[in-house]
């Protein structure tokens, strides 16, 4: 039995925002790329009826946690199925390594994780689209982990269709701030009138993130590093920050510019990956 399941980071390639709905909502188009880096969660399936958590958040209560939501939220639909074992529980544990508020999708990345490894477990046969119903009830960004593959997003997120971009390397970095979305969102600056286009025409163009300027006017770090970055390869902004990516077309190249980074700076090397890692373990059982 597999004990041990990966929560992949993501990338967003490109973001480009083109409306503002009645909700206060941003309508979105925007391109995932999974990374082969990120969290991982060990979970135990048990008879206990409970979902205990042994790596809680300071500040942030169980019933709030995104990993305890998505375990209650599955066993919700699968009983009212009639799909869920008798005293279904769980033991999970989480080795975080993706910065929180940095726009790489970790607590997103963590829930489908816990969807998925337990629709698996616990065997209540619930199908990746009813897992991905499930899922954008936690997060925007819950779906695409749970489906597991790059995909062209709109709609605020939740219309995806599946993607081929490019495997790059890139180099991914945190500059030291977290940015809250929301803040984010409300800026006056933020550009709000993208056209819309199809995916064939954006992947023509270059790759740009329209929450970019904000962050950069927002958050002097985020500016530095960026100018930094620049300097090497195409790097951009992902999600609404706070890390950003350069991309490079090897491994070697994008460990020769981590190797000069200024020691204010904390990165990582990673490999887009169009087949999430979490899917790959799946398939792979």
């Amino acid at each position: 039995m597999i004990t041990t399941w990966p929560a992949p980071a993501k990338l967003n390639l490109f973001l480009y925002i083109t409306g503002r709905r009645p909700d206060g909502y941003h309508n979105l188009q925007t391109l995932f790329q999974f990374l082969d880096y990120g969290d991982t969660l060990e979970i135990i399936p048990d008879s206990s009826d409970k979902i205990t958590l042994l790596t809680p958040l300071d500040g942030v209560p169980d019933e709030e946690n995104l990993i305890v939501r998505a375990a209650l939220a599955l066993k919700q639909c699968a009983a009212a199925r009639g799909t869920l074992p008798a005293l279904a529980g769980a033991t999970i544990a989480l080795k975080k390594v993706l910065p929180m508020g940095g726009g790489l999708g970790g607590g997103s990345s963590d829930a489908a994780t816990v969807l998925v490894a337990l629709n698996h477990l616990w065997q209540t046969a619930l199908s990746v689209d009813e897992l991905a119903t499930i899922g954008i009830k936690l997060g925007a960004d819950v779906p695409v982990f749970v489906r597991g593959h790059a995909a062209f997003a709109e709609g605020v997120g939740e219309q995806l269709q599946p993607a081929e971009p490019a495997e790059k390397w890139y180099l991914v970095a945190h500059p030291g701030v977290s940015i809250a979305t929301p803040d984010l969102f409300r800026d006056p600056d933020l550009t709000r009138d993208s056209p819309i286009r199809t995916l064939d025409e954006l992947l023509q163009r270059p790759f740009h993130n329209d929450c970019e300027a904000v962050a950069r006017k927002r958050f002097r770090k985020v500016d530095e590093l960026l100018s930094w970055l620049l300097e090497y390869a195409p790097s951009r902004l992902t999600g609404t920050g706070a890390c950003v990516f350069a991309e490079f077309d090897t491994e070697s190249a994008a460990r020769q510019v981590l190797e000069l980074a200024p020691k204010w700076i904390c990165g990582f090397v990673a490999r887009g990956l169009n087949i999430s890692p979490l899917q790959r373990t799946l398939s792979g059982l």
